[in-house]
């Protein structure tokens, strides 16, 4: 009897074992063909701004190296607007195939802390890939202004508070809260003038319309080369390869001050996980090919870094806490 039993028992733990595997392998089944078979058609890469700029032209050279890489059509789409949360909602309520990705800048953190209401979450609506680039920003007058270094300004700006004012690319842009950072590290009360787009406040510059600018450095370089705009300092804590002969903030004495702005990439929240893998894959390839990393450094005149997800996340993150302070600290109303 004894026997039996143990026979038995035997059988049923082999029936049990088989059943286990055979579930094991039915789940495992569609993530081995997803990774097989993706890409199946093109593939949209979304970004929230204006053709011709900054994050258009990153896109364009992450579509062609993703193309090559991917064998698949990687089709760049501007949605423009609202600081680039029109092409953040569409990406998050596109399928979650791999076949959309959005590119997002540090404008994405930011609008985490900005807007009291959004039709998404910046962070848990999305899977995330890796970033791609760091770039600084530099604070700039025009050539005829009193102030030679950013220490001249920050004098100037405390003899008269409220009358020195900045110009940026738009409320609730990077560049924006940076001079709101600036005003606050080192005490001063710079009032913030809107424009729309980087060329236009190069503009107004250059017209006396605004005498002090926080631009992309790689806007600006070709102006502070040719002596009709004089750069103050960089925004981040070391000097940048684009702009060497302009100091950080850092170090024309405003410690502690460190904006950067960023790009990367991600997908709506649910991708498949053997998708993200393989996309992060290809992302790291692409970022660390020479030709691709120059373009993209070019373009922003920028530091090429990619992460794993999981640190791009922990970016998102951390860079919405950090900018939600900026904004309670400046007194900025919330949207």
């Amino acid at each position: 009897m004894a026997r039996s039993l143990n026979v038995l028992r035997g059988r049923w733990y082999a029936l049990r074992y088989i059943a286990v595997a055979a579930v094991s392998m039915a789940c495992l089944a569609p993530s081995i063909a997803t990774a097989q078979t993706y890409p199946t058609r093109p593939i949209r890469l979304l970004h929230g701004f204006a053709a011709g700029g900054a994050a258009d032209t990153m896109a364009r050279i992450v579509s062609d190296s993703l193309s090559k890489r991917l064998g698949q059509p990687v089709l760049v789409e501007a949605k423009p607007g609202a600081g680039g949360n029109l092409a953040a909602d569409a990406v998050a309520k596109s399928a979650p195939d791999g076949h959309t990705i959005g590119l997002v800048t540090g404008a994405h953190a930011i609008s985490g802390a900005l807007y009291k209401q959004l039709a998404y979450s910046p962070v848990d609506s999305f899977d995330m890939l890796s970033t791609m680039v760091y770039y600084a920003l530099v604070v700039a007058v025009r050539a005829d202004h009193q102030a030679k270094t950013l220490a001249d300004l920050i004098a100037m700006a405390k003899a008269k508070p409220d009358d020195l004012s900045y110009g940026s690319v738009g409320f609730g842009s990077t560049h924006h809260l940076a001079g709101e950072l600036l005003n606050i590290t080192a005490g001063t009360k710079m009032v913030h003038v809107p424009y729309r787009g980087d060329a236009l406040t190069v503009t107004a510059l250059l017209a006396g319309d605004v005498p002090v600018v926080v631009g992309t450095t790689v806007l600006l370089a070709s102006q502070i080369e040719s002596g009709a705009i004089r750069g103050l300092a960089v925004t981040s804590p070391a000097r940048t390869k684009l702009l060497p002969n302009v100091p950080s903030a850092q170090e024309a004495g405003v410690k502690g001050f460190d904006v950067r702005t960023w790009a990367g990439l991600l997908v709506p929240k649910g991708t498949p996980p053997d998708i993200v893998k393989r996309l992060n894959a290809e992302i790291q390839s692409m970022l660390a090919d020479p030709a691709t990393k120059t373009a993209l450094e070019t373009a922003t005149g920028g530091e090429v870094r990619s992460s794993t997800p999981e640190e791009m996340r922990a970016l998102i993150i951390s860079e919405t806490d950090k900018w939600s302070k900026v904004i309670n600290d400046a007194g900025i109303p919330r949207i």
